[in-house]
């Protein structure tokens, strides 16, 4: 009789516990619901909100110029108006300089088409109209948006001036390195609507912010950066988008960047070689394309260069753009 009453109370204080885990975990999913709504009254979008198919898309703008430099960030990148701030500043001197956030990130929103190459080009390509960006554009990929810049380069070569890469991820790179394609388990899309996301960036704001010295980014991006990364991180968008990688290779790893059109690429020093003397180096050769201003520069600094890298960046892109005038 006794032994049935220990597990008795046993079993009462673990669905106790089990309670107020249960309500804690309510109560935070309704308080992130609040602070959600509150931030997105607080910080509202730095550029224009366009409509793409039925939903609002955020295309930020700065400076004047010749050229048109289009950046498109990288994969789970929460918000790339504030992510590439200080690149923008620099290359917004001499040019024009527009960040289309696609669904999904910054103040974008999301989308139930699927994140094929397809769709996320032609997304692009209706925000800048709706935007009054003209071309042809210079486009600037980071990492993952290097596909989608070879699918455009490839479909529409007329709307293109150039390319220029901060560490992109080309198409053919898996069968270079011999690789797979990476994934997302699906679940990680549940992390921002269910306050998970907010919880990561209250308990590791760090880790969710740049890699730069002090000053490099202001004390308002950096509150934004936590706030939007609270919102958007991880939500369906971005999940899907990393899991179509595959399908979106398998469909552009024929293609190349047109022979005639200038192609420079920024990567990192380190060596992350296979043993057989293959690495970013060597394989970016092997995507320059026959423009005399095609090339490769290697800068220290981590896959998001532009974080410390921006002026150099900068100074090399102006290097690029002013040949235009003489060509």
């Amino acid at each position: 009789m006794k032994k049935t009453r220990k597990k008795f109370r046993f079993w009462k204080v673990l669905r106790n516990i089990l309670l107020v885990i249960v309500a804690a975990f309510v109560i935070w999913i309704i308080f992130s619901s609040i602070m959600t709504s509150y931030e997105q009254k607080k910080y509202s979008s730095l550029g224009d909100l366009v409509e793409v198919d039925g939903n609002n898309m955020h295309v930020y703008t700065k400076g004047k110029g010749d050229n048109t430099i289009i950046l498109l960030s990288g994969l789970g990148t929460a918000a790339p108006s504030l992510d590439f701030d200080p690149l923008i500043n620099e290359l917004s001197k001499n040019n024009k300089v527009a960040v289309v956030e696609t669904f999904g990130y910054g103040w974008s929103a999301i989308t139930k088409k699927e994140r094929t190459v397809e769709n996320i080009v032609e997304e692009i390509r209706m925000a800048l109209k709706k935007a009054n960006i003209q071309g042809p554009y210079i486009l600037m990929p980071h990492s993952i948006s290097g596909i989608y810049s070879m699918y455009f380069a490839d479909k529409y070569p007329e709307e293109v001036k150039a390319i220029i890469g901060i560490d992109p991820t080309l198409p053919q790179v898996l069968n270079y390195f011999d690789e797979t394609a990476p994934a997302m388990p699906k679940y990680l899309s549940y992390l921002a609507t269910t306050g998970i996301a907010r919880m990561a960036v209250t308990i590791d704001a760090e880790g969710i912010l740049p890699i730069a010295d002090d000053g490099t980014y202001s004390e308002e991006n950096l509150k934004m950066t936590k706030a939007i990364s609270a919102w958007k991180g991880y939500n369906k968008n971005v999940v899907a988008e990393a899991n179509e990688i595959k399908n979106n290779i398998d469909k552009t790893v024929n293609m190349k960047f047109p022979s005639n059109m200038p192609v420079l690429f920024f990567t990192t020093k380190e060596d992350k070689g296979t043993g057989d003397s293959k690495n970013k180096v060597t394989f970016y050769k092997t995507q320059l394309t026959d423009s005399p201003a095609s090339k490769i520069i290697t800068l220290d600094g981590h896959h998001y260069l532009h974080w410390t890298r921006y002026k150099e960046i900068s100074k090399e892109v102006n290097e690029l753009t002013e040949s235009f005038a003489t060509d």
